[in-house]
């Protein structure tokens, strides 16, 4: 065996002992769960209506009907089988074009309540620009870039009921299912 094989082999070894360390050294971290195709994605059925293209959906017909200039989002998530341990995560933003400032959007989302039902649904009333950083942009081109409105959402995941969202036309509904890899861990007591 000649030496120049020698190394690349003692390379990959070591590559290999990093990338198992790194991971195992890792305590938690969060996936998508598996697709039943075996790709890492989700069959989560999402649909929006307008004032004016409404139907009705089996699953969210309870919810209010979008008002003129809103746009009703709707969720309807698989049954999973142990459905404590996912989450889901929301953001809510616009696709823009922006220079090379950091940008962001101004937006409150509400959580409200959906009155004799006991259900919850998410509502954004207006989202405007918002903060940005003030250099000098020596690269006049500009990007596409999707900006948040403040805050983070993180719902228990539930297939029972859709998960509905009101928001203003021209805004996206981004989201990502999550699951806990692990077992819970103690803490020590002293």
């Amino acid at each position: 065996m000649n030496t120049f094989s020698l190394n690349k082999q003692i390379q990959s070894l070591i590559l290999t002992s990093v990338i198992a360390f790194t991971a195992a050294g890792n305590s938690a971290f969060a996936t998508s769960p598996v697709h039943p195709s075996g790709l890492n994605q989700m069959n989560i059925h999402s649909s929006s209506y307008t004032a004016v293209t409404y139907q009705a959906e089996e699953t969210s017909k309870m919810f209010p009907q979008p008002t003129e200039g809103m746009v009703q989002h709707i969720l309807n998530l698989p049954a999973l089988e142990n459905e404590a341990q996912y989450r889901i995560e929301i953001l809510i933003g616009r696709t823009e074009l922006v220079d090379c400032n950091k940008h962001g959007l101004r937006g409150e989302l509400k959580q409200m309540n959906l009155d004799g039902w006991g259900y919850n649904y998410y509502q954004v009333d207006t989202i405007s620009d918002g903060p940005s950083t003030m250099m000098a942009c020596f690269d006049k081109a500009k990007k596409e870039q999707f900006l948040t409105i403040p805050g983070e959402l993180i719902l228990k995941y539930d297939s029972r009921l859709p998960k509905v969202f009101y928001l203003p036309e021209g805004a996206q509904l981004k989201y990502r299912v999550w699951t806990a890899e692990m077992e819970y861990q103690f803490t020590s007591s002293n």
